[in-house]
């Protein structure tokens, strides 16, 4: 893939993200954290825009591995803002018990995204801050997001660069290189992983997503990936209910 300058780019998000809470009349940013790449590029970023006194890391387990835990609180003593622990897993349980549905796998996991949208705006909305969304262009182009659940945000920092690119830019800021090099989860149920769910590395995705985008071929895309490009095509077609607006009926 082509080279970019990843401080050059650092620098024009945190000049957006300072002048949008100025001009929203916003105090700062919230942050969903999970000891993830996204997350802590984009509280990084916020710090960098309003400081760290503005900006607030939000760590909301549910059935949630403690070493992420571990690893987000790590994250706010690395950039020196404050947390606040909401705990969601009473509220998850006593919703999957009152539901008394047979929910699968990616319902419950739905639900978990969801209420931790629904703790991100009570404390934004408390403190007079805007919630700073952790989608990336990978994920975001095949709607791998939960619709008004991790896509329900204020602001998408890093919405346009490719997983590739926002690990050279968290690298270029000195973030834990353990974080860079994390494998991706949500941790939406025992061992679930993004590659496993997407169904391939986001090393190939990013590299099929810029084909697709810019129709410009790598050598190390070959008919092997036929397959993987089908499928990708799929979910950018499948999931497009997620990557636009809502249809309204408009009258006659």
């Amino acid at each position: 893939m082509k080279n970019f300058n990843r401080n050059k780019e650092s620098i024009g998000i945190t000049h957006w993200l300072r002048d949008y809470a100025k001009n929203a009349g916003s105090v700062g940013y919230v942050v969903g954290l999970s000891g993830g790449i996204d997350s802590t590029l984009v509280a990084r970023l916020a710090v960098n825009a309003v400081g760290a006194p503005n900006v607030i890391g939000v760590i909301m387990p549910i059935h949630s591995p403690v070493a992420d835990e571990i690893d987000a609180f790590k994250v706010a003593l690395h950039l020196g803002i404050k947390t606040i622990y909401v705990d969601l897993k009473p509220t998850y349980d006593t919703m999957i018990k009152i539901s008394k549905l047979d929910l699968g796998k990616l319902e419950k996991a739905n639900i978990k995204a969801r209420l931790r949208m629904t703790a991100l705006y009570a404390v934004a909305g408390k403190r007079n801050m805007l919630v700073a969304g952790t989608g990336n262009k990978s994920e975001d182009m095949i709607g791998y997001f939960t619709k008004y659940g991790d896509g329900g945000v204020d602001v998408l920092p890093i919405a346009e660069y490719y997983k590739w690119e926002v690990k050279e830019m968290a690298k270029c800021f000195g973030i834990p290189i353990e974080l860079v090099e994390r494998t991706p989860t949500a941790a939406l149920w025992e061992g679930q992983t993004d590659e496993d769910e997407i169904g391939m590395s986001y090393e190939v995705l990013d590299k099929i997503l810029y084909y697709l985008e810019t129709g410009e071929e790598y050598p190390d895309i070959d008919i092997l990936h036929a397959d993987k490009v089908e499928k990708v095509k799929k979910m950018i077609k499948d999931n497009k209910h997620k990557t636009e607006y809502p249809p309204s009926y408009r009258r006659k």
